[in-house]
């Protein structure tokens, strides 16, 4: 699907969703969304750029994120995407050719709706797509920052649940491990956003009063990132807190078990002297026999109970 955002003056923006027959001026933003060959050779065509393919737009190189010609700037960038399991770093193209912006995605996103919003309802504020790009990125980021926000606060709630002692281990285990994985993705996208930025305020093509901008904008995610780090520290403390309750608490049942063994101990070894047959024992015939070997084994038994009271051991 292509959508064309022309600006016929200050106050009126006109999209086309097909491909024109004529190439109209002013053209904005062209974006692609799950484009067609047809699509993509008439973008190449008409804007004398070469777009990448979906295979090359997911390439982590920092080569392969950011390049710039003479007339062009091509941008590779991760936008957060929710699923039911998660989230992940989908990737969508930018290319910036004189005034025009095109944007290649393959994926649904409610960052591109609100930027149109922006676009329709303030067409004076775009000039050029350097503006548009401007829009994406800071609409992006407050996104960002709201996503990071959240899961803050589920770390919060899952450092209630370790210092209240539940028996949840496994399961406290897992949370900790999912939003683990939860921050490591957004951590990856803020500093694939902080590269990007960085490099567009090196570019001489970007507008001055977009310089601004840009930099108010790698400050935040600079603050951003921050506080992601922030969130590996507090994930990384309970952790090892819990771990350290699990293992008091995995002592409490060994001390058990060794206290019981120490209790037992006694009485087996006499029921065990007692339970020989040796004909001449001095107690075999004894009438008393019996009680008295039971009577011994009580005491060997209560006596180191009492013993382990004394000393605060119980």
């Amino acid at each position: 699907m292509i959508r064309i955002f022309i600006k016929e003056n200050d106050f009126t923006i006109r999209i086309i969703n097909e491909i024109p027959k004529e190439r109209p001026k002013r053209i904005l933003w062209v974006d692609l969304f799950k484009p067609s060959q047809e699509e993509i050779k008439w973008v190449e065509e008409t804007f004398h750029v070469q777009l990448p393919s979906k295979q090359e737009m997911e390439e982590i190189e920092i080569s392969s994120r950011y390049w710039e010609d003479e007339e062009t700037i091509t941008i590779n960038a991760y936008f957060l995407v929710k699923e039911d399991d998660g989230i992940k770093n989908e990737t969508v193209t930018f290319v910036l050719t004189l005034s025009t912006l095109i944007t290649v995605r393959y994926r649904e996103l409610t960052t591109f709706s609100e930027v149109v919003k922006r676009l329709m309802s303030n067409p004076k504020h775009f000039e050029d797509g350097y503006y548009i790009l401007a829009s994406i990125l800071d609409i992006r980021i407050d996104s960002d920052a709201d996503t990071l926000e959240f899961i803050t606060k589920e770390i919060a709630k899952l450092s209630r649940l370790v210092f209240t002692g539940i028996d949840i281990t496994e399961q406290l285990l897992e949370s900790i491990s999912y939003y683990e994985d939860y921050n490591m993705t957004i951590r990856e996208n803020l500093v694939d956003k902080q590269r990007l930025l960085s490099s567009l305020l090196k570019s001489y093509k970007i507008p001055k009063p977009l310089r601004e901008e840009f930099r108010i904008m790698i400050k935040d995610v600079n603050s951003l990132i921050d506080y992601a780090n922030f969130n590996f520290e507090r994930l990384d403390y309970l952790q090892n807190t819990f771990l350290g309750l699990l293992n008091i608490e995995q002592n409490k049942v060994m001390k058990i078990f060794t206290l019981m063994s120490v209790i037992f101990l006694p009485p087996t070894l006499i029921a065990a002297i007692y339970g020989m047959n040796f004909h001449y024992m001095p107690e075999l015939n004894w009438k008393f026999g019996y009680p008295f070997a039971l009577i011994l084994m009580v005491l060997s038994a209560i006596t180191p109970l009492y013993i382990f009271k004394k000393k605060g051991w119980l």
